[in-house]
């Protein structure tokens, strides 16, 4: 008989333990975090690192989450981004300082070179079924230059330059009045120098003909950022001095008759006679 009941007892142990487990998965499951694989930064500006916690409806916190930001691959507990240790202390904030947020994304202030990587955003969440440690997926940081146009008078080319961190997925592609241009792989001039934080990506095309020219730096399918160039062929120097008179147009000169010329020519015979006419009668009397 006491071997039934204790089998019993256990047995019923077994079952809330069974019960347990399954409302403790079933919570965490209903807890997660979400963050961006990818987050891109202009150089010496700031960037927002997304982080959001998801709860569901029936899941309440009795206490407000705790939040950290790792970054990967951490060598050690006092390499954090939130809260900052010693390398990014005043560069790093909460976006919302509510105790209970479920918004933990942070904003990185002034982002360099050494900043690009990988950084993970893990949340300790306590509830009446107990506490819980979520982890995001972790979000890569990329960062680049601002892009620069460099127009060649030796060749009549135009070279998109701008600078990236190491990353096989950016791309430059350039366009002209919309129309994409067949260029060559976007080269990185920086492969070779494996100690920089970044390469330095370069497409030259020939300038045709006038128009907008658009340079796009893309990551994977995402737009990063584009600069435009407007073209105009310069004017020829000796433009209009050597055009032949054939492409003047014909001027029409209008001559005025010379009526003081034949009004001399009529009076000169006239006063001839009136003098002859004179001399005449004066002789006769």
């Amino acid at each position: 008989m006491l071997k039934i009941l204790l089998s019993d007892v256990t047995e019923w142990g077994r079952i809330q333990w069974m019960f347990f487990l399954f409302m403790v998965s079933g919570t965490c499951s209903q807890c997660t975090v979400d963050q961006p694989p990818v987050v891109t930064a202009a150089l010496g500006h700031d960037a927002i690192m997304p982080c959001q916690l998801s709860l569901s409806d029936n899941v309440k916190m009795v206490i407000p989450p705790v939040l950290y930001w790792a970054v990967l691959p951490q060598e050690s507990d006092d390499d954090k981004l939130w809260p900052p240790s010693e390398n990014y202390k005043e560069r790093v904030d909460l976006l919302d300082k509510g105790l209970y947020s479920t918004n933990k994304s942070v904003l990185f202030r002034n982002v360099q070179w050494a900043d690009s990587g990988r950084y993970q955003c893990k949340v300790s969440i306590t509830t009446k079924a107990g506490r819980f440690r979520r982890l995001g997926n972790a979000s890569l940081l990329v960062v680049h230059d601002t892009m620069t146009f460099n127009l060649s008078g030796h060749n009549n080319s135009l070279l998109c330059e701008v600078n990236v961190t190491h990353d096989p997925g950016f791309v430059l592609t350039v366009f002209h009045d919309g129309y994409k241009l067949q260029t060559g792989d976007s080269s990185a001039s920086g492969d070779s120098y494996s100690y920089l934080p970044f390469v330095t990506l370069s497409e030259a095309v020939l300038l045709r003909s006038n128009g907008t020219y658009e340079c796009q730096l893309h990551l994977n399918e995402d737009l990063i950022t584009a600069s435009i160039f407007h073209y105009h062929p310069p004017e020829p120097k000796d433009a209009g001095k050597n055009v032949s008179a054939t492409d003047q147009p014909d001027k029409l000169v209008e001559y005025k008759e010379p009526w003081h010329l034949y009004t001399a020519l009529l009076l000169v015979p006239t006063i001839f006679l009136l003098v002859l006419l004179t001399a005449m009668l004066i002789c006769r009397d």
